[in-house]
């Protein structure tokens, strides 16, 4: 059977560069491929961590959050970052360019949106998570 397996996630945006931009904030990345209108980055030599790679796309449409309905824009998907310290990590992404979303569905999760409008969550590990929940 042939080897299959993800290699990255790709997410379109109307500026690639941008949206690599804030994410190698975020996570610490570096940039590993630029061209005109793709940007594949990653972590840094050594370090665990999945591939992101984000692509120009003049027609664009921001995914919505949370979903508002059948035939609606919906958000498709979204990125899951563990994170140790949840008020930190927020406070992380919201400085290096994330919004916090209206609508909060978890107290150990965290829904931001990047710069493009994409949702992604911070999360506790168990581990990690106050006694009380």
């Amino acid at each position: 059977m042939a080897r299959i397996k993800v290699s990255t996630v790709v997410l379109d945006a109307h500026d690639a560069h941008e949206l690599a931009d804030f994410y190698c904030r975020l996570l610490g990345y570096e940039v590993r491929g630029d061209e005109p209108d793709w940007v594949l980055v990653g972590p840094p030599e050594g370090v665990e961590g999945v591939p992101l790679a984000f692509e120009t796309e003049p027609a664009y449409v921001p995914p919505v959050w949370p979903d508002r309905g059948p035939g609606t824009q919906q958000m498709m998907l979204h990125l899951d970052i563990e994170v140790d310290d949840l008020e930190g990590g927020t406070a992380r992404a919201v400085a290096a360019g994330a919004v916090l979303a209206a609508y909060q569905p978890q107290d150990d999760v965290r829904v931001l949106l990047d710069p493009a409008g994409h949702p992604f969550c911070l999360w506790l590990p168990a581990d990690r998570r106050p006694a009380d929940q």
